[in-house]
């Protein structure tokens, strides 16, 4: 279930329909590159490193803020894949 406080960033998906688990990689991206401290707490409980690290070295096309991507990727210690990145955008 995804909480209220998690919806803002979301915004453009049916909240009902998102799996947990089918749509984390899509849960993932949006909540960190733009969720609130609460939010991205959520998101470490409900997701383990290794899947937040999956989905910043396979970025979403189109989907990430490069700044944030880039900081995630410190954060987590995540290679940055350049052939990824220049297919992104």
């Amino acid at each position: 279930m995804i909480p209220e406080f998690v919806k803002p960033f979301l915004w453009s998906y049916n909240i009902s329909a998102l799996n947990l688990q089918r749509d984390k990689k899509r849960i993932i991206t949006n909540v960190l590159n733009l969720g609130t401290c609460e939010a991205t707490s959520w998101l470490f409980s409900v997701y383990d490193k290794n899947d937040i690290v999956d989905a910043l070295t396979h970025p979403l096309r189109g989907e990430w803020n490069k700044k944030s991507l880039a900081y995630w990727c410190l954060i987590y210690n995540a290679p940055v894949n350049p052939i990824a990145v220049k297919n992104m955008f």
